[in-house]
């Protein structure tokens, strides 16, 4: 239903991809709808998300990824070992440091403070930590805090150290890719999103049609990726999202659980450098795919500028597919763990 508060926020979204194109600034259909939301809900104007249409457009991004990943990608994977085998190693040492920063450092509870530091998928994190007995609202603002930070940062370095201007091309026209692929790839969407759903995948609008065009992309009948058209509407319905993840937020929330988040993201990006230079010097990756595969952004985020700087899909993908693994199937069990100590 298109309500009044959803008009307004696709205007006010609509106006930051304008304000970012007519000042030539970085991808405006990501950053644009981000800022503008986000100044519009610390504002504290009335918004409303796209609902259905938002999780749509992240399939658009799955199947982009499962086009990408070829035989020859998949040849490769042994030769990523030691960056893979790095990657729950870089989860525990965020924990280690995330944990004791949270509780000690920002006086949250021992379960907040456990999910907040966990760098796995928003709304898992939430989910699990509510179950657990811990805040979600303010896991929901650290999480998105951590988001907000992270995919503001990696392009400014991307363009500073990276010398990348983030213009490549994203995807051919519309017009350029047949019309069976284009109707394939809609399929392919929907069945494996919802498909992902009915059997629990977790991101299951990214990963469900990841894993289909992956299926079909080995198997020769897949060729060609979603239309730029398409990825950028899908910039759009994930910068809109995360500006929106701030409606309502107090001026405490701001000064208490905004702030932590940020803190902890510069924190997590310091992080991110030291096992981008562990995996580009132990483990041989090239430093720009090093660099956006330890990123903690979120899946869908980390996807958009790989995409945008040209850097190898397949290979960043598996890797925060690692870390996705790693946190949403380890983190419950550490955290009833801990729990029983402290029983």
């Amino acid at each position: 239903m298109f309500t009044r508060a959803r008009f307004l926020t696709f205007a006010i979204a609509l106006a930051g991809v304008g304000v970012f194109e007519l000042l030539a600034l970085p991808l405006p259909f990501l950053f644009g709808p981000m800022f503008a939301c986000l100044l519009a809900a610390l504002l504290g104007l009335r918004m409303q998300g796209a609902g259905e249409i938002s999780v749509a457009a992240r399939t658009v991004l799955g199947v982009a990824v499962g086009a990408s990943i070829t035989p020859a990608i998949l040849g490769q994977v042994p030769l990523m070992a030691i960056t893979l085998a790095l990657i729950p190693v870089y989860v525990a040492v965020i924990g280690l440091i995330g944990v004791p920063f949270f509780q000690r450092v920002c006086g949250f509870d021992r379960m907040t403070s456990y999910y907040a530091a966990m760098p796995g998928g928003f709304q898992d994190m939430v989910l699990f930590g509510q179950e657990a007995g811990a805040n979600p609202r303010a896991l929901s603002l650290i999480h998105a805090t951590r988001v907000l930070v992270i995919v503001t940062l990696v392009p400014i370095l991307l363009t500073g150290p990276f010398g990348l201007s983030l213009d490549q091309p994203i995807g051919a026209p519309a017009r350029d890719v047949p019309l069976w692929d284009m109707a394939l790839m809609v399929v392919i969407a929907l069945i494996g999103w919802k498909g992902g759903v009915r059997i629990g995948l977790f991101g299951a609008a990214i990963l469900g049609p990841l894993i289909l065009a992956m299926a079909l992309s080995l198997g020769g009948i897949l060729q060609h990726r979603p239309p730029a058209e398409a990825i950028m509407a899908a910039q759009f319905f994930i910068g809109m999202g995360i500006g929106m993840q701030f409606r309502g937020v107090t001026l405490r929330e701001l000064r208490h659980d905004v702030a932590a988040g940020a803190a902890f993201a510069v924190i997590l990006a310091a992080l991110a450098g030291v096992f981008t230079w562990l995996a580009y010097k132990i483990g041989g990756a090239p430093m720009l795919e090093a660099f956006l595969s330890f990123a903690p952004g979120g899946q869908a985020e980390m996807t958009v500028l790989a995409i945008v700087a040209g850097a190898d899909l397949g290979f960043i993908v598996i890797h925060h597919l690692m870390r996705l693994v790693v946190v949403i199937t380890g983190a419950p069990i550490m955290a009833r763990l801990i729990w029983g100590k402290a029983k």
